[in-house]
C-alpha cells in the first residue's frame, strides 16, 4: 500500500472510529457499568469481530477483482454512494442515548468479550460498511494479504484507542452526548458524505 493511500485510510479510520456505532455505544455502556479496565474485554471481542468481517470483505473483493478490474471501479462507486447515504442518515439521526437502568451490574470478562465480538461480527450493517469502504483502498497491483494486514492493523489500533478513551471517560461522555449529540452526529455525518463522494473521484 502506497504511503499516501495509507495516510488517507488512517484519517478515514480515525473519523469512522469517532462516529457513534454499536460497538462504541457498547464500550460506553460497559465503561459506565464496569469501568474502563474491565471494558477491555468488550473492546477486544469487538476488534476480533471487526478483523473477521474485514477479512471476509477484503478477500471477497480480491476474488472479484481478479475476474475483472471493472468490478473494482463499480464497487468503488457503489461503496462511495453507500457511505454518503450513511452520512445523510447519521446527520438526521437523534443523539445517542445510553440507558443503564436495566443493565446488569455484574458481568464476567468472558461475557463481555463475547458480547463485544457478537456485536461486531453478527451486524450485517458492519459487513455492508466494510464492503463499501475497503474497495476505495485496494490496489490490484499489490499483495492483497499485505494490504489486508496494513488496513486491519490501522483500523483496529484507531478503534482500540477510541473505545478505550470512551470507556475510560464514560461518566463524562454520557452527559456530553445528551447535550451535544445531535451536533456531533451532524459533524460525523458530514465526514461520511465527504469520504463517500471524494474517494471514488480520487481513484476514478
Amino acid at each position: 500500500m502506497a504511503l499516501n493511500t495509507w495516510l488517507l485510510f488512517l484519517v478515514t479510520a480515525v473519523g469512522i472510529s469517532l462516529t457513534p456505532g454499536p460497538n462504541g455505544l457498547l464500550a460506553l455502556t460497559h465503561g459506565a457499568l464496569h469501568g474502563g479496565r474491565k471494558t477491555l474485554f468488550t473492546i477486544a471481542g469487538g476488534l476480533i469481530g471487526f478483523i473477521l468481517i474485514m477479512a471476509l470483505c477484503m478477500f471477497g473483493i480480491g476474488a472479484l477483482v481478479q475476474s475483472s478490474i471493472t468490478w473494482l471501479v463499480v464497487l468503488k462507486w457503489i461503496g462511495g454512494l453507500y457511505l454518503a447515504w450513511l452520512g445523510i442518515k447519521l446527520w438526521r439521526s437523534p443523539p445517542v442515548a445510553v440507558d443503564l437502568g436495566h443493565a446488569r451490574a455484574r458481568a464476567s470478562g468472558h461475557q463481555m468479550f463475547r458480547q463485544g465480538f457478537l456485536t461486531a461480527a453478527t451486524n450485517p450493517k458492519c459487513l455492508l460498511f466494510f464492503s463499501a469502504l475497503l474497495p476505495q483502498f485496494v490496489d490490484p497491483g499489490r499483495s492483497l494479504l499485505g494490504q489486508f494486514a496494513i488496513v486491519a492493523l490501522t483500523y483496529t489500533v484507531t478503534e482500540f484507542l477510541t473505545e478505550v478513551a470512551i470507556a475510560s471517560a464514560a461518566a463524562r461522555v454520557r452527559p456530553w452526548l445528551a447535550r451535544a449529540g445531535r451536533r456531533f452526529n451532524q459533524v460525523c455525518g458530514s465526514i461520511f458524505v465527504a469520504v463517500g463522494l471524494a474517494l471514488p473521484l480520487r481513484s476514478a
